[in-house]
């Protein structure tokens, strides 16, 4: 399974094309003024006319700026990230600069106040990079939990077992069906093994998800009966490894193993504008089900769609006329030069 390795220098620093990043930063920076304009009043009544007079010198500043390293994203995140964060601040100071310039020539005094609007800038810049810093290292045991809930329970012993059990019973009937099986068997463990810090395209998702099908049917035979609706696939978008295959093997574990007769399971992968949407849908059993495992791993990829994606991405589940539906939708992204260590 190839993989696309990243840049981890640049791991903290914030996709400024990410909607998330671009809301938090509006609305980071706007309190930051608020807190400033307190700080500096006399009276709580000066405070509304205070901030409307800030925010006319800010909102422009802090515009122009967000297009800026919207537009430069790509370039920041392949530098060394303190470099990033240096060129980023300098940017945001050049551009408060070049507005208090103009706003001093026309009132004839260009350079009033261009000392406190540096400063001001680059602790504004700064604050909100430390605060990005902070809120991924804040999501970064995300990964390390996900690694060992896919090492300790993601591949269930009782599926190991059977699986072996089954190539076993094929090795004298049909080798060569034998031999696929225990290829599929290790190229599954190789990925639950693999380094978290790599993004992965969907193609080699979608390849794993029809190996463990593959899988599974040899284990279960005719019970399961997996449909796939993967043909507008955006294949070459990239993603964090193994947000699908605990799904399906939630789908048929919770789904298809409860049941008597035959489960039938649905993978519907299609293009929606930017955007990837998967849903995978399973029979429901309303009679509560022992086994557990089915909420901790949406809400583990939930926070590792968040970690890589921000508010770009979600991970949404319902039950509808007697089956399960798990909905994730990503950004389409083919050239990512970030990821979190």
């Amino acid at each position: 399974m190839s993989s696309i390795r990243q840049n981890n220098s640049s791991t903290d620093f914030p996709d400024f094309r990410n909607v998330g990043v671009l809301a938090r930063t509006l609305i980071g920076a706007n309190l930051l003024a608020m807190a400033a304009v307190v700080y500096e009043s006399s009276r709580w009544q000066q405070v509304p006319q205070m901030f409307v007079e800030a925010s006319a010198f800010l909102e422009p500043v802090l515009l122009v700026s967000l297009v800026l390293l919207h537009l430069s994203g790509p370039l920041l995140q392949r530098l060394q990230y303190p470099v990033s964060c240096a060129v980023s601040v300098l940017a945001v100071a050049l551009v408060a600069a070049c507005l208090q310039a103009a706003l001093g020539e026309a009132r004839g005094t260009a350079l009033d106040g261009m000392g406190r609007v540096l400063v001001l800038s680059v602790f504004a810049s700064g604050a909100m990079l430390a605060y990005f810093r902070l809120l991924r290292r804040a999501y970064s045991p995300a990964l390390s939990e996900a690694r060992l809930q896919a090492l300790q329970s993601r591949i269930r012993p009782h599926f190991l077992f059977n699986s072996l059990n089954a190539v076993l019973s094929l090795i004298r009937r049909d080798p060569k069906q034998a031999e696929r099986a225990l290829e599929d068997l290790a190229d599954l463990f190789r990925s639950l093994v693999s380094d978290a810090r790599q993004f992965v395209r969907l193609a080699d998702e979608i390849d794993l998800l029809e190996r463990y099908a593959s899988l599974e049917q040899l284990r279960l035979g005719e019970r399961l009966r997996v449909v796939w609706d993967i043909a507008d696939a955006p294949t070459q978008t990239l993603m964090p490894p193994l947000v699908l295959q605990p799904l399906l093997e939630n789908a048929i574990y919770h789904g298809v193993e409860p049941g008597t007769g035959t489960g039938e399971v649905s993978v519907s992968i299609r293009r929606r504008g930017g955007a990837v949407v998967v849903a995978i849908e399973n029979p429901y059993h309303p009679v509560p089900d022992k086994r557990s495992g089915n909420r901790i791993a949406v809400e583990n990829i939930r926070e590792r769609l968040q970690l890589f994606f921000d508010a770009e991405a979600r991970i949404e589940h319902r039950v509808e006329r007697n089956r399960y539906r798990v909905t994730v939708v990503m950004p389409i992204r083919e050239n990512m030069a970030h990821a979190v260590s």
